[in-house]
This record gives structure tokens, sequence and C-alpha cells, in this order.
């Protein structure tokens, strides 16, 4: 007696949509409004200017993210939107064009002839578009473009990424208000590292030093430059 046995997988690629606008946003959060913190505190050691600036980082830089996540991924969906719209058109007005242009693909992936023809139909007959969308096109339920989920999801995001540097201001010494929120922001940049590439099952020490290292790059060149600016002034 045979049994089946099932069970159900899920995918790390599954996230990808939502991983990528949340890590992208957090980690905006913490080097821009940290950055902007120390390039002010830096210029100017006032604690008022800085959560000043550092506030207003905040909420332009969560409005910015929300913006421009929302149009590029509206972009995308566009295009794929066009493209699709011009699959149905093809796939009615030349149905065995489409199919032997489908048969090829599975020829490529190892198939032989025959059996890709036979292929071809029976997806074909279930979903032509959805075959064609998924083989042909690269566009499938897990890659297909989000415009809102994006935008919320790095608003959100960043809102949080950026907080954390903001609250260093409020418990930091004035005289080492440099000092204090940089080393926080590496550790939370450190940590956000660590959270993302566990969730998305990369390498977590890579992660990890990618992002300290672009976040104290970041740092410290506005730093400079917000030390020279206030000396002129």
């Amino acid at each position: 007696m045979s049994r089946i046995y099932s069970h159900a997988e899920t995918h790390l690629v599954d996230r990808i949509g939502w991983l990528r606008a949340a890590v992208l946003g957090a980690n905006d959060g913490i080097v821009s409004t940290a950055s902007l913190i120390v390039g002010v505190a830096a210029a100017s050691p006032n604690t008022n200017e800085v959560l000043l600036a550092g506030a207003a980082g905040l909420v332009a830089g969560a409005m910015s993210m929300a913006a421009g996540e929302y149009v590029s991924v509206s972009s995308q969906s566009d295009t794929e939107l066009a493209d699709l719209t011009r699959e149905r058109a093809e796939l009615a007005t030349q149905p065995e064009s489409e199919r032997q242009e489908l048969a090829d693909i599975y020829v490529k992936r190892g198939l032989d002839a025959d059996l890709a023809l036979q292929v071809a139909d029976q997806l074909m007959a279930k979903d032509a578009l959805g075959a064609h969308a998924r083989d042909e096109l690269g566009i499938s339920e897990v890659t297909t473009a989000r415009p809102v989920q994006a935008a919320l999801t790095s608003a959100a995001t960043f809102a949080v990424g950026a907080a954390l540097p903001l609250a260093m201001v409020l418990i930091s010494p004035a005289d080492k208000l440099v000092y204090w929120v940089s080393a926080a922001a590496l550790v939370f940049l450190a940590l956000l590292g660590a959270v993302g590439a566990w969730v998305g099952g990369s390498n977590i020490t890579r992660a990890t030093l990618r992002v300290s290292f672009w976040g104290a790059f970041a740092m410290g060149l506005t730093a400079v430059i917000g030390h020279l600016v206030g000396k002129s002034l």
C-alpha cells in the first residue's frame, strides 16, 4: 500500500518583497538620521537644534521613502501590466506561435520537443496567460510588484530606524553627542544587518559588516563636512 506524504513548504524567497523594503527603510532611517544628527552636532552641539534637525529628518525621510518606493515600484507594476496586456493580445491572435514559444522555453530547460509541446498544451489549457507570464516574462506571485506594500513598509521601518539615533540625543551628553550617536547607530546597524540576514537566510557576518561599514562611512563624512561648515560660519 503506497502512501502519499505531503508537507507545507515555506521559502525564504517569499519574503523578498517586504523584506527588501523593510531593510532598505530601516537602514536608510538609521544612516541618514544618524548622519544628519552627527553633522549638525559637529557644526553646533546644541541639543535643541540637533533634535529639531533629527525630527525633521525623520518625517521628511519617511515621506520620501514612501513616495520613492511607491513611484519606483509602480513603474515596475506598469511595465508588468503592459507586458501582460501585450501577451494577452498575442494569445488571442497568435495562439500557435505562443504555444511554440512556450515549448521552446521548456526545450531550453531540458525537455525533448514532444514533451515540451505536451507541457505547453496542458499549461495553456489551464491558464495560458499565467503560464506565459511565469515562464516567458518571469512574473510570478512572489516577484510581482506591490507598490502600496513597498511604500508602507519602507515608511514605517524608516521611521523606526530614524527614531533610534534620535532617541540617543535625549540621553547623550551634549559635548559627547557625536560619539554617542555614532556608536549607537553602528550597534543598531549591526543588529539590523544580523536580523535581516537571519530572516532572509543569508550570511549574517557579511551582512553585518556591510551595513556597518557604509553607515560608519556616511556618518564620518557628514561629521567632517559639518565640522568644516561649522568652523566657517
